[in-house]
Parts: C-alpha cells; sequence; structure tokens
C-alpha cells in the first residue's frame, strides 16, 4: 500500500471501524473511497440497554425502590465509617409518630384518611428505624435485611396503588 492512500494521524470515533479502498492504477487525481462500518452491539450491551431504558421509563413508580436501595447502601457506608451514626439515627423513628399525633390535632380525621395516616406514620417510621439499626449493626445482620425487604414491599405496593388511584 503506497503512502497516498493510507491515513495519517486520521482518528475515528470509538466502536467505528474504517476501511479504506485504495485508489485504482488508472485514476490517478481521484480520492480513495471511504466505508464506514459501525461495530455491533454485543448481546449483553443490547440486554443492558433494553432493561436501562425499561428501568428509565418506569423511574416514577420504581421510585420507592431506589430509595430503599440507597438507604441500604447508606446504612452499609454508615456502618463501615460511624457505627455510632445509629445512636444519633435512632431518635429520628419518633418523628413520623409525632407528626401523626400534631396533624391528627390540627385536622382531625376519620376514616380511611386516618387509616392512610396511620400506615404512613408506621411505614416511615418502620423504615428510619430501620435506617438506624442498620447504621449500628450493619445492613444484612440477623433479620435486618427480611425487615428492608418486608419495608420495601409495603411501600412499593402502597406506592402503586396510590398512584393508580388519582
Amino acid at each position: 500500500m503506497s503512502s497516498r492512500t493510507r491515513a495519517r494521524g486520521a482518528k475515528s470515533a470509538a466502536g467505528v471501524h474504517t476501511v479504506r479502498i485504495p485508489r485504482q492504477r488508472g485514476r490517478r487525481g481521484a480520492e480513495p473511497f471511504v466505508v464506514v462500518v459501525p461495530e455491533r452491539p454485543s448481546l449483553a450491551r443490547e440486554a443492558l440497554a433494553v432493561v436501562g431504558g425499561w428501568l428509565w421509563r418506569s423511574r416514577r413508580a420504581l421510585a420507592p425502590t431506589g430509595l430503599a436501595v440507597l438507604a441500604l447502601v447508606v446504612a452499609g457506608l454508615l456502618h463501615v465509617i460511624a457505627w455510632w451514626s445509629g445512636l444519633l439515627l435512632a431518635p429520628a423513628a419518633a418523628g413520623p409518630l409525632v407528626w401523626l399525633l400534631i396533624t391528627q390535632r390540627r385536622r382531625p380525621a376519620t376514616g380511611s384518611v386516618l387509616a392512610w395516616r396511620i400506615g404512613l406514620a408506621a411505614l416511615t417510621s418502620s423504615a428510619l428505624a430501620w435506617l438506624a439499626t442498620a447504621a449500628g449493626f450493619g445492613p444484612l445482620a440477623g433479620a435486618l435485611e427480611l425487615w428492608w425487604l418486608l419495608t420495601l414491599m409495603a411501600s412499593q405496593t402502597a406506592w402503586l396503588f396510590v398512584r393508580h388511584t388519582h
């Protein structure tokens, strides 16, 4: 291959292969043909793209799951960095119960509204108590992983139910 047909310092995008066909002998003034062939994505990349697209489209419906996974990671980091942070987080578990009492005193409710308030306060209090306990003892210690899973399932179910009724 002559030096006239080789690309000098030509750069192409990642994942793109360039095939160059040298000049024909009889055509001295013509430029060489350039054929750009894109790289075929692997099956794993295609699968990740499909799953990623599905997760992105349903991100609002899966918000409690994302928060639960974030809480699991944060609890693990807190346990590794400062196990005593669980002692500081423990009083926060009473916050939703205090909210329930204040809200019930200011705007008394009965029936389904009261049931939703109690359920929300209990679920949030349980999640904060899990976070404090997991930060102290580790997120996968004992029955904490089961507690995390049950809280995740309850919150995800309630979230989907509330989203479809409004």
